[in-house]
């Protein structure tokens, strides 16, 4: 018999009268995503929600088009496109309540712009700059988060936090697929189940971590089953769907808030754009299985769902567009505006304190600076 088969052989058997903390049954998401639309549920669905959806995944797709050109412009250093993830992306700034807080990743700018927060200052951090371009706690998002799965921890003690002052506060944080690989997803998980702090995960699923796909990952039955590890509901839903992604955060989000702790929620969607600007997808994925995804486009869905009930009209889908250009229009023009900089900020935010030869790295910027100013006489001096 070898060693696995002895393993395998080993039943410990448990202490008397032991009991599971927590059944897991009610923890486990279904076997398939769930769905709204194209089912009997599109018909409970509220007709004005699904419009204004609906609108700002039209605005949502031009915004990612426009910054996707930006990069080729030399406007943007870089852009994470979230084509075909806008239905997640959407339903995640809609659900919460103002004073909420979004905890997005470097590919959500598009939810921190349907929460509110302005175009352009939504892509400075992505433009080169050295701040995150907005302020967090005028629209509650905090700032984009380049680094995997960081925000995770940090919405978690934010809403510990809130809960341990009074504050009837749920935070929202966004991940990717690739960052449930990451050690910061498991610790934020795992703290938020044992202190049942009012926080929503949303694992966006769009298949690939840059170019390494979910199966290489994990071997889980899906992302979503990974919640029951930590004592906490998953629920698997289809990511393309604006309307079931919505029913489903909402819930999630109303159930934190009335105290039931977290909840993991997997959104299974598609990156039809690379990685980002510099990456060449077509080396990992073939066109074929892009095809398949685009023919689940989450704004034709909708659009489908929307015209057959005679909820929206020709009308209505010119104007989502006209409005969507305009948008595109206004960010293109504010975009090729360059920036005021001011050099000396290097040393504003380094220490509360400046160090001794931080001020003498000051001084000398500064006299160069003013020498430079002078011109050619200034300079000789």
């Amino acid at each position: 018999m070898t060693v696995m088969e002895q393993r395998g052989a080993y039943r410990p058997t448990p202490p008397p009268a032991w009991q599971p903390r927590t059944d897991p049954a009610p923890l486990l998401p279904d076997a398939l995503p769930y769905r709204v639309l194209g089912t009997e549920a599109a018909a409970k669905a509220d007709p004005e929600l699904l419009r204004r959806l609906y609108a700002q995944l039209v605005r949502g797709r031009r915004y990612n088009a426009q910054a996707t050109a930006l990069t080729k412009q030399g406007r943007l250093a870089v852009y994470p496109s979230s084509t075909g993830q806008e239905a997640c992306q959407v339903a995640a700034a809609f659900v919460l309540e103002e004073r909420d807080w979004l905890f997005p990743s470097y590919r959500d700018t598009l939810a921190a712009v349907a929460r509110g927060v302005d175009p352009v200052e939504a892509l400075t951090l992505l433009r080169g700059d050295w701040h995150t371009g907005y302020d967090p706690y005028e629209h509650r998002v905090a700032p984009l988060s380049t680094p995997l799965a960081t925000q995770l921890p940090h919405a978690v003690g934010l809403a510990h936090a809130a809960r341990l002052k009074g504050d009837d506060v749920v935070a929202l944080a966004m991940v990717g697929d690739g960052g449930t690989s990451e050690g910061d997803f498991h610790e934020a998980m795992n703290f938020a189940a044992v202190w049942q702090a009012p926080v929503v995960f949303l694992v966006q699923n769009n298949g690939f971590a840059i170019s390494v796909p979910l199966a290489k990952q994990t071997a889980a039955p899906s992302l979503a089953h990974k919640a029951v590890g930590y004592g906490m509901p998953g629920r698997l839903v289809d990511g393309n769907d604006a309307a079931a992604v919505h029913e489903v955060l909402g819930e999630a989000v109303r159930h934190a808030r009335a105290g039931g702790g977290p909840t993991l929620v997997e959104a299974v969607t598609y990156r039809i754009d690379a990685h980002t600007n510099a990456d060449d997808a077509t080396r990992y994925r073939g066109d074929a299985e892009v095809e398949s995804w685009q023919a689940h486009d989450p704004i034709a869905l909708l659009e489908r769902e929307l015209t057959q009930r005679g909820l929206l009209e020709e009308d209505g889908i010119r104007s989502a567009r006209e409005d969507a250009e305009a948008m595109a229009a206004d960010l293109r023009a504010r975009m090729n505006q360059d920036p005021a900089l001011d050099p000396m900020d290097l040393f504003t935010h380094v220490y509360a304190q400046p160090t001794t030869q931080l001020l003498e790295q000051q001084a000398q910027l500064r006299a160069e600076l003013d020498a430079e100013a002078a011109g050619p006489e200034g300079a000789g001096r």
